[in-house]
């Protein structure tokens, strides 16, 4: 037994089916396969169980997925250590979603690095909330910044509120704040249909009864703004693009009754190395209020 055949076996269990664990891991399918069947047949025990299209983990199996956790995170403690020890060249990973990063850098960073001069800061950048989950499982990032909610498998700290605003094209004349009502018939981009943030805002959209005109639908957020003010649509989002979307000549207005989503530091469930705590204390410093 190996320490990769301990990842293989944790992400398995954590994704439940061989598929979307290989993806995690970035092998092939079949391959994972064989890695378990010859883990169990070394270890004489059946693992894990097929269900349907997905597999489940067995009794003897819980035991192993749990010592398994136990001795990964032994090895990052001990890795942990060993950047302590030589802090000038320390890595602190903090995957991050575009929106939230302009606050992160702008905020958390220069505060963090005051005072932990010798500690760099990577951020990992991600397309949204499901890559920062994915970049904090697999390992690639050793803190997420991300709004909640997220998989009960991470460890949330909630560390702020961010107002959803409404950007508009120029010469819109809605008031400020803007009724959530007048948002009946208004055209704006969304998220793609099915996507998480959509169901999301169509959740936000029955609970107040708005019926807006879907106009254009798309997850690249870096065209966002300019299709607001060319195709002269509305945009739901957060604070944090107030300020580029000004910059960009558009305009930004709060909502009535007001809509906030929680912002949180997630990790794994594991011992941070001493560098990510400390920057989860200062992140928490702030108010969640």
């Amino acid at each position: 037994m190996n320490l990769q055949q301990l990842r293989y076996v944790v992400a398995t269990a954590e994704h439940r089916t061989m598929t979307d664990a290989a993806r995690s891991l970035y092998i092939a399918q079949p391959a994972l396969s064989r890695a378990i069947r010859d883990l169990e047949r070394e270890l004489g025990m059946t693992l894990f169980a097929r269900s349907g299209r997905g597999v489940v983990v067995t009794a003897q199996g819980r035991r192993v997925v749990k010592l398994a956790r136990e001795a990964l995170d032994a090895v990052h403690e001990i890795e942990s250590l060993a950047a302590n020890t030589h802090a000038a060249g320390a890595e602190l990973r903090i995957a991050s979603t575009p929106s939230l990063e302009p606050g992160l850098a702008g905020r958390l960073l220069p505060a963090y690095a005051a005072e932990h001069p010798g500690i760099r800061v990577h951020i990992v950048r991600c397309d949204g909330r499901d890559s920062v989950v994915s970049a904090v499982r697999e390992q690639r990032a050793d803190l997420g910044l991300t709004d909640l909610p997220v998989p009960t498998d991470l460890v949330t700290h909630p560390v702020e509120r961010q107002e959803i605003v409404l950007i508009s094209p120029p010469g819109s004349g809605l008031p400020e704040p803007v009724p959530l009502a007048r948002l009946t018939g208004t055209r704006l981009l969304l998220p793609t249909a099915g996507s998480p943030r959509r169901r999301e805002f169509d959740h936000i959209f029955t609970t107040y009864g708005v019926r807006p005109v879907v106009a254009v639908e798309s997850d690249d957020r870096t065209g966002w703004l300019d299709t607001v003010r060319e195709a002269g649509v509305h945009l739901l989002w957060y604070r944090a693009m107030a300020e580029p979307a000004a910059r960009a000549g558009l305009e930004v207005r709060s909502l009535s009754p007001a809509l906030k989503k929680v912002i949180a530091v997630v990790h794994a469930r594991r011992r941070l190395p001493a560098m990510a705590q400390d920057f989860l204390a200062l992140a928490e410093g702030g108010s969640a209020a």
